[in-house]
């Protein structure tokens, strides 16, 4: 038998460059009628653990325009989307409720990756269980730290259920993308080393040789599962990074170096490339 490839962390990397931070806002029963406005760079994580309700959003949402919710199920928006929940006064439901803020707002490759709304009964998910049940003890006590304690543990709940979502592509019915490249095991080692190591001199000949696929096999199965060329997806990997960095005041040329680049001026032209404009009239923009 061929050895066993040893498993890989897939998440940490991209977490620990580009944050994601929970804050809760609601814990307790919801009545009537109940808007979440859309703000740029914020998403929401819902749980419902018990009753029902019913869920609108505009027509031109790009998602269901109303969703009746039967089971107890998480609720994730990783981009602005405006929503309402509509609940039965008499019933109520049991339910908690946090704002996500994503590092860079749209710009985050989870924000980018992950379709506009995923749904997911709270059974499908294994383990999750142990953490909604501290989760939900944290939010119904006012003990010392109880607020910071149910913000990580909503954290927690979203990496369970990132989890989730890369361990089950087909149920997952995920765009083409990263997250679909993360849930290819050998894609999945190129794309990590990428995320670590993104100022590497990375060839075409060493990703197909850590996937363990020929260099055209490697191209052919990088493009269909991930939607862009094994090039595209690092020139845009590093532009994300020196998009991160600009905000919190590094230099073109420190983030030229970093990122492998052999000076300021080629991180240059792929940015007004990229983005149609240069990277201090983008920042600019942002400050």
């Amino acid at each position: 038998m061929p050895p066993r490839t040893p498993p890989i962390d897939r998440l940490s990397s991209l977490l620990e460059r580009f944050h994601v931070r929970a804050h809760l806002f609601h814990a307790g029963p919801l009545c009537g009628t109940t808007r979440f406005e859309a703000k740029e760079g914020r998403g929401f994580l819902h749980v419902l653990r018990r009753g029902e309700m019913v869920v609108t959003h505009s027509s031109r949402a790009g998602v269901p325009r109303k969703l009746v919710v039967k089971e107890p199920s998480l609720l994730f928006y990783p981009r602005p989307l405006a929503h309402n929940f509509h609940n039965a006064p008499t019933e109520g439901s049991d339910f908690v409720c946090a704002t996500l803020d994503f590092d860079g707002g749209d710009a985050h490759p989870l924000a980018r990756a992950l379709p506009a709304l995923i749904r997911l009964p709270l059974h499908a998910v294994e383990g999750l269980e142990q953490s909604l049940s501290l989760l939900f003890a944290e939010t119904t006590r006012v003990l010392c730290g109880h607020r910071l304690l149910a913000d990580r543990m909503f954290e927690v709940v979203l990496i369970q259920l990132l989890r989730w979502l890369l361990d089950h592509p087909q149920e997952s019915e995920l765009p083409a993308g990263l997250l679909t490249g993360l849930g290819d095991p050998q894609l999945a080692r190129v794309l990590v080393g990428m995320h670590e190591r993104p100022g590497e001199p990375w060839t075409l000949e060493q990703m197909a040789q850590q996937a363990g696929l020929s260099r055209s096999a490697f191209a052919q199965r990088f493009k269909a599962v991930v939607d862009a060329t094994p090039a595209d997806y690092l020139a845009n990997w590093r532009l994300t990074i020196a998009q991160a960095e600009l905000r919190k005041g590094a230099s073109v040329k420190t983030i030229a170096q970093a990122l492998g680049y052999a000076n300021a001026s080629a991180l240059s032209r792929l940015f007004t490339q990229k983005v149609g404009v240069s990277a201090r009239e983008w920042l600019a923009a942002r400050q």
